[in-house]
């Protein structure tokens, strides 16, 4: 018999999002999946062996166009569960980047993920029921120099994620933030950062991320930090000076810290 609940999951094709759909999945949940790159499709295909029904949407959900072609495919039915996992990052110095890809961080980060929760949030709320994610990053938590745009953005995330919970309390509707640290998945590879210390520095799985953000969202938690470094690296964060963090982060981010040899 096929599955009635709904679960919707950006940024699918890959990393965290996939991983997320796979719990999804294996839980019962129908699944309507995106992702601006023609992997989404295959990651349907893989997730489709369970007795669930999945729906593949490539679109760029930088635009507004794209969000709303996967707000038109999700239609009226109910959601039961919204990961907003869509997100990328770059790598190198503000003034050395391009502006164009600037802007995409910006628009697919901050931009295509508020809009989606901006329509798709009322729904639930009107409904009294649902429960929503989004993977912000501890990366929120720190200047990030020579990735100054996406720690901006996580910065956003991680607030906005929290201020909308607190907004939506009474509704029935719940939010979660995830807050990764560095995750095994293409993230640093389309950054461009693949010459740094923290691109070729060991990760953490992302199935492990996964799980830990869909158990936060199940328990209705407001947030939660995965793995026990990262606490720790957020646990410090709060109490160092701004100015020391974007300098540790210098060391981590900067073109050509990656170990030689």
């Amino acid at each position: 018999m096929t599955a009635t609940k709904l679960a919707v999951v950006t940024g699918a094709s890959s990393g965290i999002g996939k991983e997320l759909a796979k719990l999804c999945s294996k839980a019962g949940y129908n699944l309507v999946i995106a992702a601006d790159e023609p992997a989404i499709k295959q990651a349907a295909e893989a997730l489709s062996s369970h007795d669930v029904a999945v729906e593949a949407l490539e679109v760029d959900l930088a635009t507004v166009e794209g969000a709303d072609r996967l707000v038109s495919r999700i239609g009226n039915r109910d959601i039961d569960l919204l990961f907003l996992n869509a997100g990328r990052g770059l790598g190198h110095g503000f003034v050395d980047q391009d502006w164009n890809k600037i802007r995409r961080i910006v628009d697919t980060n901050i931009n295509g993920t508020i809009y989606l929760a901006h329509q798709l949030a009322a729904r639930m709320a009107r409904r009294g029921r649902g429960r929503i994610l989004f993977t912000g990053s501890i990366a929120g938590f720190m200047p990030g120099t020579f990735q100054a745009v996406y720690n901006g953005t996580k910065a956003f995330i991680d607030s906005f994620a929290i201020a909308l919970r607190h907004e939506l309390k009474d509704t029935g509707v719940t939010v979660t933030v995830l807050m990764p640290g560095a995750t095994q998945t293409r993230f640093f590879e389309r950054a461009e950062m693949m010459d740094t210390k923290v691109g070729t520095d060991e990760k953490d799985n992302p199935a492990d991320v996964a799980r830990a953000g869909y158990d936060a969202l199940l328990a209705g938690e407001e947030q939660v930090i995965s793995g026990w470094r990262n606490k720790l690296q957020v646990a410090a964060a709060h109490v160092t000076p701004a100015g020391t963090l974007a300098e540790q982060h210098r060391k981590m981010a900067e073109p050509g810290s990656a170990p030689k040899g």
